[in-house]
């Protein structure tokens, strides 16, 4: 059993390894990108908001002038 926990011990160190190496490669974006990804963030986010709720909308009107 305890093979087995060694085992399962080199498998997570050598996973650990793996993303420190990988998280190096990551180029990293400055204060100024990351203001502006944010900000496009928000903006479609708000966007796509918009649009679901006008959706909504729509379909709630639909569904009440098919029920009534």
């Amino acid at each position: 059993m305890s093979a087995q926990t060694g085992a399962q011990k080199g498998k997570i160190s050598t996973y650990f390894k793996g993303v420190k190496a990988e998280m190096k490669k990551v180029i990293w974006p400055n204060k100024k990108e990351l203001i502006n990804y944010t900000g496009v963030v928000i903006l479609i986010s708000m966007v796509v908001g918009l649009v679901v709720w006008i959706l909504d909308l729509g379909i709630h009107r639909v569904l009440s002038l098919i029920i009534k």
